[in-house]
């Protein structure tokens, strides 16, 4: 089933960021179609698929280590884009293989300019390798009846970008995103909308513009100097997630809030979700302030969760569970908090250390105190 790639708002894939709970947050405030973070194909053939039947996800658990390296769920199956991070295409396809049938859509990265992706002749590495490209794109549309794209930064000149481009459309993607940048440029740097308007004038496929939207009319304004199909957003979502609203972004500290929740609900691993909140932090305030000092503190997500939310426990664990946000969920009891696959157990689930035998476990008194609160 393709995705349509026409008039939507979209979540960059992000190093450590674009993990479940935050592609469910974004989604939760408009965002249409969800990237994961990158996950290289080295990683993901290490990993086996399972069901998680208590939290009612699908996950890739590496083998050895029983860390999650990717976790998704039914309600973002349609949404949700997972990106791997390549340079051959028979490994490109095996782990695209592993993932598939529970994804929207496959996309390669072709844009990260990052040492650990560039050494590995992943990532923007690929740019100067037109006929790699090519045979990883192709391979993959030939075995696979998922949608494929990739994201790509601009080239040294505009017209080497929309030679690719045009290339790249010959191998049938579905979509092209284009990251307004080259290599060398900084953050800081102005995107080059005018560069990705003539990919888009190159082409007919859908292009997905990206870069320096940090505001819900940026998504317009880039639409409109562009030509693009769809618009994509990475640090302007990072910081503060509502930005896909139309309302208007919320206050970043009730984002940070919802983040945590969601990230307690789903089990998220501590780390990345420490990571995440410095990240919003840093942009909004400063990590030496208390609230900041303590997250670097944080060992657990009860840890995270009793800084955010003091006050005193009246709801159960399954009462908050019920009541999160959902969406078309259906109700779900958990009566334990050993996360439990169908096969397997996940190790993080130790990090709680308690029971739900009654009100007073410790992990009912957080999740309890998170949804009062």
């Amino acid at each position: 089933m393709e995705i349509d790639y026409w008039n939507k708002l979209v979540l960059a894939p992000m190093v450590r960021v674009g993990t479940m709970p935050f592609r469910m947050l974004a989604a939760e405030y408009g965002a249409h179609i969800t990237y994961g973070e990158e996950i290289i194909d080295h990683k993901i053939l290490k990993c086996e698929r399972r069901v998680n039947d208590v939290l009612g996800t699908v996950d890739l658990v590496e083998r050895g280590t029983e860390s999650v390296v990717f976790r998704t769920c039914p309600e973002e199956k349609n949404r949700v884009v997972f990106q791997i991070g390549t340079s051959d295409p028979v490994r490109a396809l095996r782990a695209a293989q592993t993932v598939c049938t529970d994804v929207a859509a496959v996309d390669i990265n072709m844009g990260c300019p990052k040492a650990f992706s560039v050494s590995g002749g992943m990532g923007a590495a690929l740019l100067s390798k037109p006929d790699l490209i090519h045979d990883i794109l192709t391979t993959l549309k030939r075995n696979l009846d998922t949608p494929i794209t990739c994201k790509i930064r601009l080239l040294k000149s505009p017209q080497d970008t929309v030679e690719l481009a045009r290339r790249i459309e010959k191998t049938g993607v579905s979509a092209l995103a284009v990251h307004g940048r080259k290599v060398s440029d900084r953050p800081r740097d102005p995107a080059k909308w005018n560069e990705i308007a003539d990919v888009v004038a190159a082409v007919s496929i859908p292009v997905i513009a990206n870069g320096d939207v940090f505001e819900y009319e940026d998504f317009e304004r880039i639409k409109l100097a562009t030509g693009a199909s769809s618009v994509m957003v990475a640090r302007g979502a990072l910081w503060n997630a509502s930005v896909f609203s139309p309302k208007g972004k919320l206050p970043w500290e009730d984002v940070k809030r919802e983040f945590v929740r969601k990230s307690i609900f789903w089990d998220n691993d501590v780390k990345t979700t420490k990571y995440t909140l410095k990240e919003m932090i840093v942009h909004h305030s400063s990590l030496e302030r208390p609230e900041g000092k303590a997250i670097n503190k944080s060992e657990t997500l009860a840890d995270l969760a009793h800084m955010h939310h003091k006050c005193t426990p009246t709801t159960s664990f399954n009462e908050f569970t019920c009541g999160i946000g959902r969406g078309k969920h259906e109700r779900r009891e958990m009566a334990s908090p050993n996360w439990m696959y169908s096969e397997g157990r996940r190790e993080s689930a130790s990090s709680f250390d308690c029971e739900m035998d009654g009100e007073s476990a410790t992990l009912g008194w957080v999740m309890g105190n998170l949804w009062r609160c």
